[in-house]
């Protein structure tokens, strides 16, 4: 569902502006998910080496969202933009302060994957890593996808999907730390493991705030803090 059409300008730089945002927030949100994908790798894998990557690149997401920050500044400034557009420019802004800080918490997964790959053996715990780091990696895509479509019915489908992330990690959590009271010579290994997976939680809810700003983007109502009763009734019954 595509239903967000922007204006057409008489300047076309201003529509090749425009489209020039969306498109770095878009790379800026690819180079996130590889950035997340990696450090689950270096986890995984105890690659120390990977993980070393993974912080490095958190340098550029840093860099690019300064850079978006400051074109969608500038945007404002030149254009004055009004309705949808200045929606839009908005909606970039929120969205790469939520990459941003996806990106810092795979920077603290990648640092949890180098302290537990001096220790060697894979601690217990992995097998829920791997479970919520598929979910959550799935929920960015799709909310990326659904902001390049503009589409209402993906965004509201994806951000549903972090109630089960959420459910997930308080099982985890509740199962590791019966197995740290029962085993108190793994406290310190699965500790660092309960930080991975809160960071993959937080990132969970950093993927559903890019759908809500998607939907404040097509439909113009904000449904933070759970306000889906603003939307069109059959716009939730369709997800």
């Amino acid at each position: 569902m595509d239903k967000l059409k922007l204006d057409q300008h008489i300047s076309q730089k201003f529509n090749d502006d425009l489209e020039h945002i969306k498109s770095q927030m878009l790379e800026m949100g690819g180079m996130v998910e590889k950035q997340l994908a990696e450090a689950i790798k270096a986890l995984e894998n105890a690659d120390s080496y990977i993980a070393e990557r993974v912080l490095r690149v958190e340098e550029q997401v840093d860099d690019m969202e300064v850079s978006i920050d400051e074109s969608c500044i500038t945007l404002i400034a030149r254009r004055q933009p009004a309705a949808t557009d200045l929606r839009l420019v908005m909606v970039v802004t929120r969205c790469i302060r939520d990459l941003e800080r996806i990106g810092d918490e795979a920077q603290k997964i990648a640092k949890m994957a180098i302290k537990l790959a001096v220790d060697g053996a894979s601690p217990r715990g992995y097998s829920e890593v791997r479970h919520i780091s598929n979910g959550v990696r799935s929920m960015l895509n799709d909310a990326l996808n659904a902001f390049m479509r503009f589409d209402t019915a993906a965004a509201i489908a994806t951000m549903k999907r972090d109630e089960q992330i959420d459910a997930d990690y308080k099982s985890a959590l509740r199962e590791l730390m019966t197995y740290m009271m029962e085993d108190p010579r793994s406290i310190t290994r699965v500790m660092n493991v309960l930080w991975v997976l809160r960071a993959l939680e937080r990132i969970g809810d950093h993927s559903k705030n890019i759908c809500e700003h998607v939907i404040y983007l097509v439909e113009g109502k904000d449904v933070r803090h759970g306000h889906l009763d603003a939307i069109d009734p059959k716009l939730l019954s369709d997800t």
